[in-house]
């Protein structure tokens, strides 16, 4: 396919501390202004450049790229990598300090809350106006308008002025505005975090129908999860660099691979706020390897341990603490109960209860290996008495990697599946005549 998106030596430079001129000076500017000059002096007097002149920042450094049509790219990378930067000049919001960048089609962009929309017109006067600025007519804007609404879930509020909007609701009816008005090219920052967990997957549903129409979607996001569920393409930036590029498995793994220890250190661990409110909830979960080491990256043959601290307000008749896991396409992998392997060793003997007291209690979760394949796995741990959920944890993420394991022994690849249990095979027979 061609290329929709052409990115050639491109740079910027912002300068730190910088300040623009203003249209009139005060008195009180005057005396502020030569007393910062004169301090600037006393601290650099070799050099006549005021303190805020002489510090440049660039936030990206002589990138080059191309992204053709029907592609879905992610761009990750720590803070400060020069992600956001890159958005702001794929969206014309700002100027490169120098390079190309060559761009066709009709682009929206959604890149922070509220963007493209005026606060003191409705949520009907905005979408109308979004559909302007994007070059489309009345007609066009009134075809879509109904199905904008319905996704957005604002009927009640679309002749409220959106200024009186929550984040969330600014944000859907946002999303709704750039995914429905048919760009050619959509651009998604971080702000899709705002937004709860179902609307979330509502979002990545939509982006993912917007590809399957040959339409180009750039996707930030620091949940890599989403990143290798949506994204066929990625793009690794570390300080206004590419230092990765290509199949969005790949270069999340390099990711992982580079912030390993960061990884272990801080994603390993959660501590959650108590709500007095409810009569069960979950308190810490930690995952470790069998060393006792707070961990979030595996091998495939390395066991892994999940501690769940939980803390009950009241007796329960029956409750259960259950453990998912979810694969990056948002497969249900596995499902356990902490009654499965007492039920595994009396089959004979299940109870048809639960009963738990009130009290502080820690589960143990072994998984066991070789068990997962290699990949990023989401956890999710709840609560419940009978069918209902009491408190639930999601987000909490594992790294399984193949560092040389029967797997990538025998097939010198990566041997696709979700599970990596070795299988006993018996094969009987031989050549004819034996």
């Amino acid at each position: 396919m061609s290329s929709v998106i052409s990115v050639e030596n491109l740079s910027k430079k912002y300068i730190i501390g910088h300040q623009r001129p203003e249209r009139y000076t005060a008195l009180r500017d005057v005396l502020a202004n030569g007393a910062k000059r004169a301090f600037g002096k006393l601290l650099h007097p070799n050099t006549g450049l005021d303190i805020a002149e002489q510090e440049e920042f660039w936030a990206l450094s002589d990138i080059s790229f191309e992204i053709k049509q029907g592609d879905r790219v992610g761009i990750i990378g720590r803070n400060g990598a020069g992600k956001s930067t890159l958005l702001k000049i794929l969206s014309r919001i700002t100027e490169p300090t120098s390079g190309r960048v060559a761009i066709k089609g009709r682009v929206a962009s959604l890149l922070e809350v509220g963007t493209g929309f005026h606060p003191e017109l409705t949520g009907r006067e905005n979408i109308f106006l979004n559909g302007a600025i994007l070059g489309m007519s009345k007609a066009e804007i009134r075809r879509k308008f109904d199905e904008i609404v319905s996704f957005a879930e604002v009927e009640r509020f679309l002749d409220t002025p959106v200024k009186r909007y929550s984040s969330g609701m600014y944000v859907r009816l946002a999303f709704a505005v750039a995914a429905h008005l048919e760009p050619e090219i959509l651009i998604v920052d971080e702000v899709l975090a705002v937004g709860d967990s179902a609307f979330q997957k509502k979002c990545t549903g939509k982006m993912d129908s917007i590809s399957g129409e040959g339409r180009t979607v750039i996707f930030v996001s620091h949940n890599l999860v989403s990143v290798a569920m949506l994204c066929n393409r990625a793009i690794l930036l570390e300080r206004g660099t590419i230092v990765a590029e290509g199949r969005s498995e790949d270069v999340i793994d390099r990711y992982q691979f580079d912030s390993q220890e960061k990884l272990d250190v801080q994603g390993a661990q959660f501590n959650f706020k108590q709500d007095i409110s409810t009569p069960a909830q979950i308190s810490a979960i930690r995952i470790k390897k069998p060393d006792g080491k707070l961990a979030q990256v595996f091998d495939v043959s390395t066991e892994g341990i999940i501690e769940v601290d939980f803390i009950l307000k009241q007796d329960f008749p029956t409750f259960l603490l259950s453990l998912h896991i979810w694969t990056a396409n948002n497969a249900l992998a596995l499902a356990s109960v902490d009654s499965d392997y007492m039920n595994y060793l009396n089959p004979t003997d299940m109870q048809g209860t639960f009963p738990r007291k009130a009290g502080t209690y820690t589960a143990t979760i072994k998984i066991p290996a070789p068990l997962l394949n290699s990949g990023t796995y989401e956890l999710e741990i709840f609560l419940t008495t009978g069918p209902a959920r009491i408190d639930t944890q999601r987000g909490i993420f594992m790294e399984i990697r193949d560092n040389g394991s029967f797997l990538s022994f025998v097939s010198k690849a990566h041997r696709g599946g979700t599970l990596a249990v070795p299988l006993q095979w018996d094969i009987v027979g031989g050549p004819d005549g034996v």
